[in-house]
């Protein structure tokens, strides 16, 4: 037994030694916050199995949890179940095999390779082995000899296996492929092979091993998609290996592909990663010379590697800067030249409508460094807009930060509270609309002739 903060006992079942081979042990209890994810009827069902010694009455909890559950609740379940994200769900790995075998026979159920493949990775990473190959049996004789799905079947199980770091499941998944009888003379089969393969090395942070297979796709007149050289290339950025990092932005350029918003934001977060602020600040000015737009991920890429602002955001509830100007003059010379540099209209005005109707500034999207940039971009914008005309003011102002449906802790948004804590400090006059509780609104001329524009910063 193990026994969490509020006194709940869990334990695994004694049983599951036997019944799923294994020797698994709630060492820990179960995480409140990654529990609350889930919906209320799976976070029931996970506790409910969690605290059974019964096989018996374990299978009967997961034919009536599915029985009684929608599509998206059983799912929803079963992803968080197999993610590798979940460690206190990953102890509860015994439920993946006969959970995802009951969700399969039900009438609503479409068989997705994808999910299968999860499903196989995280039996594979807690060594339930001949679970996992029971799985891949059933695929290979779903898909007989229709050697392109299980192609895409096998690189979507490497996909998998490196979101667990699986090495050998990884290298194990290409051979299957590679032993397909068209390997040989299929060009599609050939570069699905390498595309997973360089994908999934990268992705577990062995990019050299993956550079020798991209050489290697290139001498058998294969030509690497922008894909490849992404994965590669933030491979090498992650580890701080930025030589390497350039090379392979290089190599990508001279093969005709531009470089673009995607491959900056992967650079510019290996860059934050590393405390590179002042090469994020050449990425940046490279960016805007090549014309490349700024987006709200390269907002969060820079600002989730500024140190004196997620600082102060660990914090909400106490003071913080509340304009621009204010929050230049704290910020370190690196980290202000960088934000200066950061500060872009066009991504506020894409986040912004503005009718004669409403004023809306929506947040999703944006990681809590983003949303708190955009607010006070925002507040700026608003000042100078109608600092001397109070014409076209919107009937009604709206900031939608949504209600956490999708937080680590389900129903609490950290963005939220970001913006419920800025909105008290300023005195504004918007509030948590009653119709949505991912919202905050105003009227328009309240807000527009509030002190929150005339304040001092």
């Amino acid at each position: 037994m193990a026994t969490t903060a509020g006194g709940l006992q869990l334990s695994l079942p004694p049983s599951f030694n036997h019944r799923y081979k294994t020797s698994l042990r709630i060492e820990q209890p179960i995480s409140p916050s990654i529990c609350a994810a889930l919906s209320k009827q799976g976070h029931r069902f996970l506790t409910s199995v969690a605290t059974t010694d019964d096989p018996a009455t374990t299978d009967r909890l997961i034919r009536k949890f599915v029985a009684s559950s929608s599509k998206s609740v059983a799912l929803d379940a079963i992803s968080h179940l197999v993610s590798p994200n979940n460690t206190s769900f990953s102890r509860l790995s015994p439920l993946a095999f006969p959970l995802y075998s009951t969700i399969s026979r039900t009438s609503w159920f479409n068989w997705n390779a994808k999910l299968v493949a999860d499903v196989i990775a995280s039996l594979c990473k807690h060594q339930r082995f001949d679970e996992a190959q029971t799985l891949v049996s059933e695929v290979e004789t779903k898909l007989g000899g229709r050697e392109r799905d299980l192609c895409n079947f096998y690189c979507n199980l490497i996909d998998s296996h490196s979101k667990h770091r699986s090495k050998h499941e990884i290298f194990d998944s290409y051979e299957r492929i590679n032993q397909l009888p068209s390997h040989s003379s299929s060009n599609y089969l050939k570069k699905r092979s390498y595309e997973s393969i360089i994908g999934g090395l990268s992705v577990i942070d062995l990019p050299h091993e993956a550079e020798s297979f991209m050489v290697e796709m290139k001498n058998k007149g294969l030509r690497p998609s922008v894909f490849e050289y992404r994965s590669l290339s933030y491979a090498y950025g992650r580890l701080g290996l930025f030589e390497d990092m350039k090379r392979v932005i290089c190599l990508m350029e001279d093969e005709g592909f531009e470089l673009d918003v995607v491959s900056s934001n992967m650079v510019i977060s290996s860059l934050g990663s590393h405390n590179e602020l002042k090469e994020m600040v050449s990425w940046l000015q490279r960016m805007k010379n090549s014309k490349i737009s700024f987006s709200i991920r390269t907002y969060n890429s820079v600002l989730n590697h500024c140190p004196t602002i997620m600082s102060f955001l660990e914090h909400p509830k106490e003071i913080k800067p509340t304009s621009l100007e204010a929050l230049f003059q704290i910020l370190k010379d690196d980290e202000c030249i960088l934000i200066r540099e950061l500060v872009e209209p066009s991504v506020l005005a894409e986040s912004m409508v503005l009718t004669s109707l409403e004023l809306k500034l929506d947040l999703h999207g944006m990681h809590l460094g983003s949303a708190y940039l955009i607010l006070l971009q925002w507040f700026d914008d608003i000042s100078m807009r109608y600092a001397t005309n109070n014409e076209g003011i919107p009937n009604k102002v709206t900031v939608v930060c949504g209600a956490g449906k999708h937080s680590v802790i389900r129903g609490e948004s950290p963005v939220k509270e970001l913006v419920k804590e800025m909105l008290i400090q300023m005195k504004s006059p918007l509030k948590i609309d009653r119709k949505n509780v991912g919202c905050f609104v105003a009227h328009g001329k309240v807000f527009i002739n509030c002190r929150v524009f005339r304040r001092k910063p």
